[in-house]
């Protein structure tokens, strides 16, 4: 059983944002849970990479769609480290799609990456963080865009918009159980592209913020290091988005 506090970060075995967050946790003294699906390589090149800057970590493979897998996935942290004190929930799917061609298919496919996963994880997480008397914190990845969606993502934005309300009923389904368990939502604006978006869109996502510009990865991070260290918010929800929640210049 580990001296450090513990986080798992789902999505983190790849240098994507769940990678980003887990370096700040590593920077704060957490012991880390490096969550990958079918990212052998990267996770392994991750592990090696904060292993060698003398962080205690693992790395866990879990279909987090699958019931089974995220319930061995937990059981695996808590073997190891005998503890779990915070859980980011990062995995999520994120499809281009015309509404005309969305099909059953695609909409299964999100709700199951977007929104089962995040409640398998969250579950299984909290109740064990119901059990230590230091309870624990849930931090959710949602998206800024739930509040003023853009054309050929339904499918994304359907699912990905039922994560504040799934914050809200996890915080308190847990808090009810043991008051020292939180649990949060971050809804991140341009700071990381996604893979398939083009270039010329994500410059003018960007320019489109109040800021002019776009964020960074440690924009997101330092919000969760923050909501962690603030131990009277819980069913909160905040836009790390440079403003565009409220404003998008020429839109």
């Amino acid at each position: 059983m580990t001296q450090r506090p513990v986080a798992l970060v789902t999505g983190s075995g790849k240098k994507r944002l769940g990678w980003h967050i887990a370096r700040s946790l590593a920077g704060r003294g957490f012991a880390l849970t490096l969550h990958y699906n079918t990212s052998t390589a990267e996770a392994s090149e991750s592990l090696a990479e904060f292993r060698a800057c003398g962080v205690e970590a693992i790395s866990l493979q879990a279909d987090l769609t699958d019931e089974p897998a995220v319930h061995e996935l937990f059981r695996s942290v808590a073997r190891h480290f005998g503890r779990l004190d915070v859980l980011v929930n990062c995995v999520g799917c994120w499809e281009r799609r015309p509404l005309e061609a969305v099909t059953v298919c695609d909409g299964r496919v999100h709700f199951e990456a977007n929104v089962l996963s995040t409640f398998l994880c969250s579950r299984a997480g909290g109740l064990i963080m119901v059990g230590q008397a230091e309870g624990g914190c849930i931090v959710n990845l949602g998206d800024w865009a739930e509040a003023r969606p853009y054309p050929d993502y339904a499918a994304y934005f359907a699912t990905k918009g039922a994560i504040p309300t799934l914050t809200r009923c996890l915080a308190v389904e847990l808090g009810t159980r043991n008051p020292r368990v939180r649990v949060n939502c971050i809804q991140p604006g341009p700071v990381f592209p996604p893979l398939d978006l083009p270039d010329q869109e994500w410059r003018q996502a960007a320019e489109a913020t109040l800021a002019r510009r776009e964020g960074r990865p440690e924009n997101v991070a330092q919000a969760v290091l923050a909501l962690l260290d603030n131990d009277f918010i819980t069913g909160a929800c905040l836009p790390i988005d440079g403003g565009r929640t409220i404003y998008a210049r020429g839109l």
